[in-house]
């Protein structure tokens, strides 16, 4: 008797249809629309030089809602040299907030100057603009000093500016915390501190202005 039961169960079990595996269903992926642009352009001008910066600039390209250009500028000497301003100019429109990704960087040496290299990325270009005629221009290059570097770099700079200009500001150095620290000595009794530190600080005697423009198409 056991085994006839043993015998059908084998014959259910061989009978009983098959149930196929489920097939893994993927997850979403990010949509990409394809009306969004991409090309690439060399400028029609390769290179400029301004205010004893020469400016290089390799290519640009197109990419959906980004424009990014590899720009090349020489150094004029070891402090933390970057652009400090740039702008993208098409058709009724212009585009003046850019990052910036270093891609190489050679100090200068005794006698020879340096270079750095980077892309700078301009985001939010609309995908329907015409940029056929585009130009990238480096408005300004500049080297933000280190509290120390205001003493033995621009505080001889700066006092001759203020002197030039006739502004009755007089600077020292003072030991601050074991650091030389540019301080005002005196000002116009007119003054408060905080026009004269504007004028003291002032970013125009850390950089050096162009423009330098390059003019690419990236194409309708």
């Amino acid at each position: 008797m056991k085994r006839l039961l043993i015998l059908a169960c084998l014959l259910l079990a061989a009978c009983a249809p098959s149930i196929a595996p489920q097939p893994i269903q993927a997850g979403p992926t990010a949509y990409i629309d394809p009306s969004y642009p991409t090309m690439e352009s060399a400028p029609q001008t390769l290179m400029q030089t301004s205010s004893g910066i020469q400016v290089r600039a390799d290519r640009a390209w197109r990419d959906g809602k980004q424009v990014n250009v590899d720009v090349c500028f020489t150094l004029l000497d070891a402090s933390d040299w970057s652009i400090w301003s740039a702008s993208l100019q098409y058709p009724n429109a212009s585009i003046s907030d850019f990052g910036s990704t270093m891609l190489s960087l050679q100090e200068p040496t005794e006698g020879q100057s340096g270079q750095r290299c980077d892309t700078l990325s301009f985001l939010n270009v609309p995908p329907d603009a015409d940029l056929s005629n585009t130009v990238v221009t480096v408005d300004a290059i500049a080297a933000q000093p280190r509290a120390e570097d205001y003493c033995t770099i621009y505080m001889p700079k700066i006092q001759q500016a203020l002197n030039d200009r006739g502004i009755a500001i007089t600077l020292n150095c003072a030991d601050v915390n074991g650091v030389q620290a540019m301080q005002i000595a005196s000002k116009p009794d007119t003054m408060s501190q905080e026009e004269a530190e504007q004028l003291v600080f002032s970013d125009e005697f850390y950089t050096v202005k162009g423009p330098w423009s390059f003019t690419f198409n990236l194409g309708q």
